[in-house]
This record gives structure tokens, sequence and C-alpha cells, in this order.
């Protein structure tokens, strides 16, 4: 009996965990399992439900059909799609604007306060198991907008030039983080070394 009652217990608390997430269905049928925190006019902000603590996600309401949200209402997203001569001309110039954020994001984006810093003192201070504590929290949050250093807030307005340099910026940032981390789980091995020696 007390066996059947613990049994009963875990399934339902799996079923209301099962159910207990935002669920994004994209036009290709693929589902996101997410907590949605954000609807503008043209995107969808949400982080991973496995990882609420981790990034904002952003996807493209064009290419979502529904969100079927934990209390179990739904949007329905149809939004018709115009064909005309012109979309090859678009996606061309989306290109252009995603590979120009990409090149400026690399020659302007420094990695000031990514937190590398932190991550190299503590690591050199405590050891390489704590320095991950800060390397993890620093690489997996994107550049704030203070830190990004763009030159023209005029091309940060296109939606394909700002996604393409603050993926690029978050992509420094984490290789800025996590080679000072290296080389400080470097210098700590040296420094305990020398001490024991």
């Amino acid at each position: 009996m007390k066996k059947n009652f613990l049994t009963a217990i875990l399934v339902l608390f799996s079923l209301t965990f099962c159910f207990s997430q935002d669920i994004i269905t994209k036009k290709t049928s693929e589902d996101i399992q997410a907590k949605v925190t954000e609807i503008t006019t043209t995107e969808i902000k949400y982080k991973k439900f496995d990882n609420l603590n981790g990034p904002v996600f952003t996807i493209l309401k064009s290419d979502v059909l529904m969100i079927r949200y934990q209390n179990g209402s739904k949007d329905i997203f149809t939004e018709s799609q115009k064909a005309n001569t012109s979309t090859n001309m678009d996606n061309n110039a989306s290109i252009d604007m995603r590979i120009k954020g990409r090149e400026d994001a690399i020659t302007n984006y420094k990695g000031k306060n990514s937190g590398a810093g932190w991550t190299g003192a503590t690591t050199i201070l405590f050891s390489p198991l704590v320095g991950l504590i800060p390397a993890v929290a620093c690489s997996s949050s994107e550049p704030s907008d203070n830190n990004l250093n763009y030159q023209s807030s005029q091309l940060m307005k296109s939606h394909e030039y700002n996604q393409a340099y603050r993926q690029q910026a978050h992509k420094i940032k984490k290789k800025k983080i996590w080679t000072r981390y290296g080389i400080s789980s470097g210098l700590w091995l040296v420094l305990i070394l020398a001490i024991g020696a």
C-alpha cells in the first residue's frame, strides 16, 4: 500500500513537472520547451526550460506557429507572408547586415567588464574548481548594452545587424573568460607546486 502511494505521488509530481513549461512550436514542427519572457511585434524572447537561469534566446515570430503556455492557454501565429520579387534582395540585404554585424563586433567589442578579471582572480586565489563559478556565471550572460561598444546606433536598429553583433560579442566574451580561466588555472598549479617544493 505504501509503495503504491509513493508511486502515485511520483507520477503526479512528474506530470505536474512535465506540464509546467511553455512550449513553442515552430513552423518546422519543432517544439521548444521554454519559459517565454517577452513577445514583441517581431520576436519572441524565451529561456530554455532546462536552464531558466541561463541566457535569453530570441526567435522570430514569423518562424513560430504556436505557443502553448503552462496554464493551458495558447497563442497561434498566422502571419500570411506575401511573396514578391524583392524577397531575394531582402534576403541578400539581411545576409550583408549579419556579416557586417559580426565584423563590427570583432573590431569594436573589447570584452570590457566581461568578468574575465574576476574569474582569473578567483581561480588564482582559491582554486580552479572555485574559479568555475564566476567563469560559468559570466560566460552564460550576454554582454550588457553599455559594454557592447557599437559605433552606430542607426545600424543597431536593424534586427539582423543587432543580433549578429550581439552573438559575436557574446562569443568573444566567452572566449576571453575561458582563456583567462585556463591561464589562471595554470598559474594556480604552478603556485601550488612552488609552495609545495
